[in-house]
Parts: structure tokens; C-alpha cells; sequence
């Protein structure tokens, strides 16, 4: 998983498309953020352009946004390109949505985060409208404070039956998984440790269980930091550039790691019930490093 907007350009991420593919790991996947919170900004590659080029450049990883706002996409078009990208790919996009949450980034192009308790209400509709737009062959009619749709549908239908799979990313157990249980398929965590992970996945049985869901109905995923290098030379090089210590970053859920120890860390998270982790990688320009953690790892 990498942030695409520290320094992402057309040329940083075709090589990174064609390694991943390459390498055999299963996906990847991208925020989709105007800039950082913080200045100074960097280069920004758009989410949707970027994902279109992967699934015509590519055949096998799967891909998709951890995760797409709806404070700056609306749900309409957002179902739209979705359908169209899964299709194009051949059914690999995974359709991460959030609510919003980076003040800069909507303050600088003009768009309203709203406060939080408004932002999940949006949330809550824009979840609603996105699943019965790629969901149902029938058209959709929605009458929502901040959306409305008047016998509204895509067609083509999605060559998926459901379309696309819904993501849904984060940790809060009264809103976030709550949404995650009525809507999503796949339910994505952010660095967490393996204990607090323990915890969430089960309020989540619970809540999938009061929605008549099975807990084999959603995938249980995790997106968390990964600070790697192929020995203790790398790594210690890597942690002196952050001001960190490994035990600083791994109480912080963060995957710290030389070589083949990475594997118990990772190990540890599936033991938690964690099936696919999303591991950040914020080096862009470091492909020689994303070689070393596929042979560790891979």
C-alpha cells in the first residue's frame, strides 16, 4: 500500500505497478489524498486515473482505494467508475470508502469535511447509495439529507453479480464497524496491534450476527506502517532516518523488521484473525527494497 500523494508520478508508479505484479504479491493498493497534512506538498498521482492504468497494465494483482472519500466523490460517480474499473480489470478492484478526515487537504480545494457526527451521517448514505447502485438491477430511488437518487442505475450492470467488493477502513467500534457489518464485505483495520485487533474482530461477530451475517461473510484485512530492510545494517539505517527505535514502531502496531523476522511479526497478526495485511510502503523510489521483502516474505 503506498500514499499517493508523497511524491507519486506517472514513472514512480508504473515501475512500482510492474514490480508488484512481478513479484508476486497478491495486490496493491493507494490512499486517495490531495496532499499530506502538513506542508511541504508533493507530487499527487489521481487515484481513479492511476487505477485505470494498473488494470490495463496489468493481469493478476488485485488492487483499489484504502480508502475513497465521499466528502470530495460524490457516490453516483464513485459507483459508476467503479463498475466500469472492475469490469476492465476483469474483476480484481476492491472499493475501499471512507467518510473523510484530513482538514488541509479539503480546506485547500474547497471541500467540506463537515464536523464529525455530520461526516458519518454522509457516510452512512453515501455506504447506502454505492450498494444498491452496484447491487441492484433495479433503479434506485434515495432520499438523503446530502444525497438523492430518482430511479437511478449503471448500466451496464457490473459483470460481477454484487459488483465490486466493499471496503470498509478503520477502527471505531459504535460507527466505523458498525457500517463495516450492514454494508461491507471486507472490514480493514489501521495499525493495530494483535490484541486490539483480537478485540475489534469480535465486536464485529456481534454486530455481523445482529445484521443476520455470518463472520465468514466479511474478510478481515489490516493496513499498517512497514519499516523493512533485508539485514540489521538497512533497518537500523531506515529507523535512525524516522528518529525511531524498532520497539518505538512495533508498540505502535507498526511492522520494524530485517529479513526473515518479518515473518513472525506477520504471523502474529494472523494469528489475530488478521487473512490479508495492507503494508505501507512510504519509500517510493526503494523497488530494491520491495525485491528483498518479497523474498523474505513471498
Amino acid at each position: 500500500m503506498i500514499e499517493g500523494q508523497n511524491g507519486l508520478t506517472w514513472p514512480r508508479w508504473q515501475k512500482i505497478v510492474r514490480l508488484v505484479e512481478e513479484l508476486g504479491f497478491t495486490g496493491l493498493y493507494r490512499s486517495d489524498h490531495f496532499t499530506n497534512a502538513k506542508p511541504p506538498d508533493q507530487e499527487s498521482l489521481e487515484l481513479w486515473v492511476s487505477l485505470t492504468w494498473l488494470a490495463a497494465n496489468t493481469s493478476r494483482i488485485e488492487f483499489g482505494p484504502l480508502v475513497t472519500p465521499f466528502s470530495f466523490h460524490h457516490p453516483a460517480m464513485t459507483a459508476r467508475i467503479a463498475a466500469a474499473l472492475d469490469d476492465l480489470s476483469g474483476g480484481r478492484l476492491t472499493l475501499g470508502l471512507g467518510a473523510g478526515w484530513q482538514e488541509r487537504e479539503h480546506h485547500l480545494f474547497g471541500f467540506d469535511l463537515l464536523d464529525k457526527k455530520a461526516r458519518f451521517a454522509r457516510f452512512e448514505e453515501g455506504m447506502e447509495c454505492v450498494s444498491r447502485l452496484l447491487r441492484s438491477k433495479e433503479p434506485v430511488t434515495f432520499e438523503g439529507h446530502y444525497f438523492q437518487f430518482h430511479e437511478a442505475q449503471i448500466l451496464p450492470h457490473p459483470l460481477r453479480p454484487s459488483g465490486p467488493p466493499l471496503l470498509v477502513g478503520g477502527n471505531g467500534f459504535n460507527q466505523t464497524l458498525s457500517l463495516a457489518a450492514r454494508y461491507a464485505d471486507e472490514w480493514n483495520a489501521n495499525l493495530l496491534l494483535p490484541e486490539q485487533f483480537e478485540k475489534a474482530n469480535r465486536h464485529l461477530d456481534i454486530l455481523l450476527s445482529a445484521q443476520g451475517r455470518t463472520p465468514g461473510s466479511m474478510r478481515r484485512s489490516m493496513m499498517t506502517g512497514c519499516v523493512f530492510a533485508k539485514d540489521e545494517q538497512g533497518l537500523k539505517k531506515k529507523l535512525e532516518a524516522r528518529g525511531r527505535t524498532q520497539d518505538d514502531l512495533r508498540q505502535l502496531g507498526i511492522i520494524a523488521a530485517a529479513g526473515n523476522e518479518i515473518k513472525e511479526q506477520l504471523q502474529g497478526l494472523a494469528e489475530a484473525g488478521v487473512q490479508r495485511v495492507m503494508l505501507q510502503w512510504l519509500e517510493l523510489d526503494d523497488l530494491d527494497g520491495l525485491k528483498d521483502l518479497a523474498k523474505a516474505v513471498l
